[in-house]
């Protein structure tokens, strides 16, 4: 079976779908995540915070904290299973609406980059709940914000190619 422009679209609001949904979940929680009495986030476990910063988080949080940010994170894998087959979908759906062969082939290329995008959010977050456990950050914090740059830059740069591509009325 070949998947043409509206089993696409279909396959894109299912996971428009997931995503909004464990979006909200995740979004409901974050007021809970407190160190110190202030609050962290996850962006900034991911991004911005030093080894150090993550060490003292995970190791000052109460159970009850750790706790949400697990579920956080576990509400984070059913936001992936909608986000990356949802860009894919949508480079997809731009492919199907082009007939120039190198554009074709470029949105075919940046939908299969986002199962590469999926497995470094998967291995981001195997990361943060393993330190969540257990915090305690060997040698391996350069290759974790390796792995969380080529997930942001995969996915952003699927999504800003996808999305005005798809927006522009089909090419005879």
């Amino acid at each position: 079976m070949i998947l043409n422009y509206k089993h696409w679209k279909t396959l894109f609001l299912v996971c428009l779908g997931i995503t909004v949904g464990s979006a909200f979940c995740m979004k409901w929680m974050e007021s809970d995540f407190l160190h110190n009495g202030k609050l962290f986030t996850i962006i900034g476990l991911e991004i911005t915070y030093s080894k150090e910063k993550i060490i003292e988080i995970f190791s000052g949080i109460t159970p009850a904290i750790k706790s949400v940010v697990g579920y956080h994170l576990a509400f984070d894998f059913a936001f992936m299973a909608g986000v990356y087959p949802g860009i894919a979908a949508l480079c997809m759906m731009a492919r199907e609406k082009r007939k120039n062969k190198l554009i074709r082939s470029v949105l075919l290329s940046t939908a299969l980059l986002q199962v590469i995008a999926f497995g470094c959010d998967i291995i981001e977050n195997m990361y943060l709940l393993k330190w969540l456990n257990t915090p305690a950050i060997e040698n391996e914090f350069a290759f974790f914000h390796w792995i969380v740059a080529i997930k942001w830059l995969l996915a952003i740069s699927g999504a800003l190619i996808a999305i005005p591509l798809v927006l522009k009325k089909k090419v005879t």
